[in-house]
């Protein structure tokens, strides 16, 4: 059947792994390529690619190790803006390829190759080098402003003798055009080429059915840790035989197959066409038929398949059952009851074959019943009252979580539509595909998975859905449940943080990695784009909107800068200042007025920089240098409308100045400060020493002090009204204690949403989250898994909170908490 073809290219595709872009990168590439890669963004690719569950199981085939192998020279490419990659067969099932991108200074990403050699050669005055990563071949060709590269010397020298291509096909330039930039990856594959690119792994040649698919397809490459889609269109030549013309100028309804399959069965397959006299027209010119139209079939609007336990039903969905049922009765033989439904028995096999071929092959019509206006054929009376028992107890596909997840994400109407668990995917395997892909797809545990394909007509063209996804399974209330992963690429260097993204609303994920590379990771575990810094992120990243325009940037400072970044990643002139020496706090922004002029202050020993929305120092700020060196960044708070600015100095000097930089409130004690904050708590500054002392200052200068005992190590967070502590694997709240197993614990933390406190710890040691409300009960489910301090947020809108956490040592995690 034509459409599993979908499937395999959905499995292969999985074997490797910003900027609009131009027609001239597509003009690059020769003629006649089997498939075309377009790659937005190589960065948020190659995460996808990693995070996704469904790669990382189909990636330890054989098959799919030996294609890794022949692209894997790729992953030493590092292109800054779209490129693209072509597929061509050289010599019989043997395809390479040959890359195009803007050349950029870094192109190359070899540092890491643990053996290299680079050569020199000349083809035609032209000067090519030949780079042996590893275990891999590049040929590497500039020309204009391109970097072309292949894993092949002979394409390479084609490509340098017969240049640019001049005649790009119109239908190619217009799915190339018309790829979806936002996504990381398009996939363009040209069947009537592609067919050698499948044949060892398809039986009896059925490549051929390939070429018969259709012309072009394209496909926009989606995917997260637990769904991966194809989504694009499909062209078709009306001059040449192609499958999915028998829709064409066909209007597709919604499907009727799933009400009537049991809810254990493997799979089910749906054709659809409001007219069927222009589908039989379309199907008489596909088979090369010259007899007459049957009108018997006038009424059916719907063509489907039921798998079933390796048996098959045909299933025809009408809207007028009347003059079908006469006729079908001609060929009974007999008939028997079954649960009140009428099982008959039918002398021709051949009936339903016949009739709608080339939707239904090779299949016996022995027994048939109706259900409304819905005609159920099978080979055996077994499987019909199989279905008749499901559809009396309720019991139907549709009702299933395979159904459902699928049906969530596909449009409502199909001119074909294929959706499957398992089961059903491996048995179309054993069937089409050769024995070796079979016994090696058959090991992958695919259990929970939900499998679909979906075609729908349209004028001209074909939208085309490819589908391979976990069953979502209904969430219990009060449950927690992880949302999805993120692998990075190396180890973690900074707790993660939410931020939010202007354009949405929605909450996103910023982490750093010990590389210095700086992540930002959508709301469905996408890694949009990574960002190389020169050292590490110091404390916490914030977001401002310096223009005053909604749009939000991110600010911080690392070892030596003080930067500001973009949505997109970019650097925001001319927040991009340098520290000579380096040892820089981590940044301090206040708004005093909360009218977004911004006060960014930079500390490196005792050095105080305070800069505008413009990156210009403030000059009426006159407290430039502190007695000491800052032993963190300075805070802000505000009382009945005065401002106070509160500098811990290395000599245990606590300052508390005025916004303009002046002395507000003078403490003469020293403090032996501790590693945590300065909070304000009951209208007082609020910290503590190493000793587990509790000091607090009021705005008239008196200092209390309380003595709790505690660990030079303790934890301490606070809010206005409440006070938090955490002392060996004691957690304080509001003085009501709870004595958590014994652990390493990071310090508190408070979170205050939708009018409701909640406190977190993690013990790094057993690594485990805990939360609790402000009367120290436990929030249900927890603790659950992770290993750094927490951020917590509503990231989507939908009133129940996601937190997210170190997962792994090169990982993150994020939970919903229903």
């Amino acid at each position: 059947m034509k459409f599993r073809i979908l499937f395999l290219f959905l499995l292969i595709l999985s074997c490797k792994q910003k900027t609009t872009t131009t027609d001239s990168i597509l003009d690059y590439l020769p003629k006649d390529a089997a498939v075309i890669l377009k790659i937005n963004n190589l960065s948020s690719f190659k995460s996808e690619l990693k995070n996704s569950e469904f790669f990382s199981k189909t990636n330890k085939t054989n098959l799919f190790k030996k294609i890794a192998k022949k692209v894997d020279g790729i992953n030493f490419l590092n292109p800054t803006a779209t490129c693209a990659v072509g597929f061509y067969e050289l010599g019989k099932e043997n395809f390479e390829f040959l890359y195009v991108s803007d050349n950029n200074p870094n192109f190359f990403n070899i540092e890491k190759a643990r053996d290299k050699v680079i050569e020199t050669l000349t083809y035609e005055n032209r000067e090519v080098k030949k780079y042996i990563l590893e275990d891999n071949i590049l040929f590497v060709f500039e020309l204009d402003d391109k970097i072309v590269a292949s894993s092949s010397q002979m394409l390479l020298e084609n490509f340098i003798r017969i240049g640019k291509n001049k005649k790009v096909p119109n239908k190619l330039r217009k799915l190339y055009d018309t790829a979806d930039n936002s996504k990381s990856a398009s996939i363009i594959v040209n069947l009537k080429k592609g067919g050698g690119l499948l044949s060892s792994t398809l039986k009896n040649n059925n490549s051929k059915t390939v070429d018969a698919f259709a012309d072009w397809i394209s496909i926009d490459f989606n995917t997260d840790s637990n769904k991966t889609s194809f989504n694009g269109i499909a062209i078709a030549n009306d001059s040449i035989k192609n499958f999915i013309n028998l829709f064409k100028g066909t209007v597709p309804v919604a499907e009727g197959v799933s009400n009537v399959s049991p809810k254990n069965a493997d799979a089910i397959l749906s054709f659809s066409f409001n007219n069927y006299e222009t589908f039989a027209n379309n199907q008489k010119k596909y088979l090369d038929r010259a007899q007459k139209i049957d009108t018997l079939f006038n009424t059916i609007e719907e063509v489907g398949i039921i798998y079933l336990n390796k048996e098959k039903a045909i299933v025809l969905n009408s809207f007028g059952a009347a003059n079908l049922t006469e006729a079908i009765n001609q060929f009974s033989i007999g008939s028997s009851s079954y649960q009140g439904i009428e099982i008959f028995a039918l002398n021709n096999k051949d009936f339903i074959s016949s009739a709608f071929n080339p939707l239904i092959k090779d299949f016996e019509s022995n027994f048939y019943i109706l259900l409304e206006d819905t005609f159920i054929f099978a080979t055996k009376k077994e499987t019909l009252q199989s279905i008749i028992a499901n559809s009396k107890s309720g019991t139907t596909f549709n009702k299933t979580e395979v159904y459902n997840s699928a049906k969530s994400s596909l449009a409502n109407e199909s001119s074909l539509l294929f959706i499957s668990n398992q089961k059903g995917i491996q048995n179309f395997l054993e069937l089409d595909f050769s024995s070796d892909l079979f016994i090696d797809v058959k090991k992958i545990d695919f259990k929970n998975y939900t499998f679909a394909a979906q075609i729908v007509a349209d004028v001209n063209f074909y939208h085309l859905n490819v589908l391979a996804s976990k069953a979502k399974k209904e969430i219990k209330t009060n449950a927690v449940g992880p949302l999805f992963t993120v692998e990075l690429d190396t180890d973690l260097a900074t707790n993660p943080q939410f931020v939010k993204n202007h354009r949405t609303n929605k909450q996103e994920v910023v982490v750093q990695d010990k590389d210095n590379f700086l992540y930002l990771i959508s709301s469905d575990g996408k890694v949009l784009w990574k960002k190389e810094l020169n050292g590490k992120v110091q404390g916490q990243i914030h977001q401002v909107d310096i223009y005053k325009n909604g749009r939000l940037q991110l600010a911080f400072c690392t070892n030596n800068q003080f930067l500001i970044l973009d949505r997109n990643g970019e650097e925001v002139a001319p927040f991009n200042k340098t520290f000579e020496g380096g040892n820089l706090n981590s940044l301090a922004v206040f708004d005093y007025d909360n009218n977004k002029n911004y006060r960014f202050l930079v500390t490196q020993g005792k050095k105080i920089f305070m800069y505008n929305n413009k990156g210009d120092i403030v000059d009426g700020f006159t407290y430039k240098e502190a007695e000491n060196a800052i032993v963190k960044a300075p805070k802000h708070f505000r009382i009945n409308k005065k401002d106070y600015l509160l500098f811990k100095l290395e000599d245990n000097t606590l300052k508390i100045r005025h916004r303009a930089g002046q002395d507000r409130i003078k403490v003469s004690n020293k403090i032996d400060f501790s590693n945590n904050e300065i909070f304000l708590y009951k209208n007082k500054f609020s910290l503590t020493d190493k000793k587990g002392i509790l000091h607090q200052i009021d705005t008239k200068g008196k200092l209390v002090t309380t003595n709790f005992n505690l660990n030079q190590d303790h934890g301490m967070y606070a809010t206005s009204k409440t006070l938090v502590l955490m002392n060996d694997n004691i957690l304080s709240i509001k003085g009501k204690k709870v004595e958590l197993e014994l652990g390493v614990y990071t310090a508190p933390k408070i979170f205050y949403i939708y009018d409701k406190i909640y406190v977190s710890v993690t013990d790094i040691q057993n690594q485990k989250i805990y939360l609790y409300d402000s009367q120290a009960k436990p929030i249900s489910n927890f603790p659950v898994y992770g290993s750094s301090l927490i951020d917590m947020v509503d990231i989507d809108g939908d009133k129940k909170l996601e937190l997210v956490a170190k997962d792994q040592e090169n990982s993150i995690i994020v939970y919903k908490i229903n």
